[in-house]
């Protein structure tokens, strides 16, 4: 749903929007396996040129109104960045433009905690397969 203004947003804005908002980790790899989400990682070009976690598509959050047309709208939009804050204002963004976006809460931080040795491969095992 395409809200008209930010006031219709927050005149709307209960407990199951601030939860509906966030996506841990687990359930976001999973829907990313899975082919339901599309991940974009919304940092900076420089950021992204420094290190990324090869999960995900970039569209820096500066880019973000003029790149709108790459967004599947049958998927959730998953918004990611080291922790939480440009991700969530991404979101808010992209559900303000009528997208089920959500922000990774656990951030790309988490991502790097969690995907490493063994869990990674079979992660990517999964995503390949």
């Amino acid at each position: 749903m395409k809200h008209k203004d930010f006031g219709d947003y927050l005149r709307q804005f209960d407990y199951d929007e601030r939860k509906a908002m966030k996506i841990q980790l687990p359930e976001m790899l999973d829907l990313y396996a899975r082919d339901k989400a599309q991940v974009i990682d919304i940092r900076f070009d420089e950021e992204y040129a420094a290190w990324h976690v090869g999960i995900g598509q970039h569209i820096p959050l500066d880019a973000l109104p003029d790149r709108l047309d790459e967004l599947d709208p049958e998927k959730t939009i998953v918004t990611m960045c080291p922790h939480y804050d440009r991700a969530e204002i991404a979101r808010l963004y992209l559900t303000m433009q009528g997208f089920h976006s959500r922000y990774l809460a656990d951030g790309m931080l988490g991502i790097v905690n969690h995907l490493r040795g063994d869990i990674a491969r079979d992660y990517m095992a999964r995503v390949s397969a």
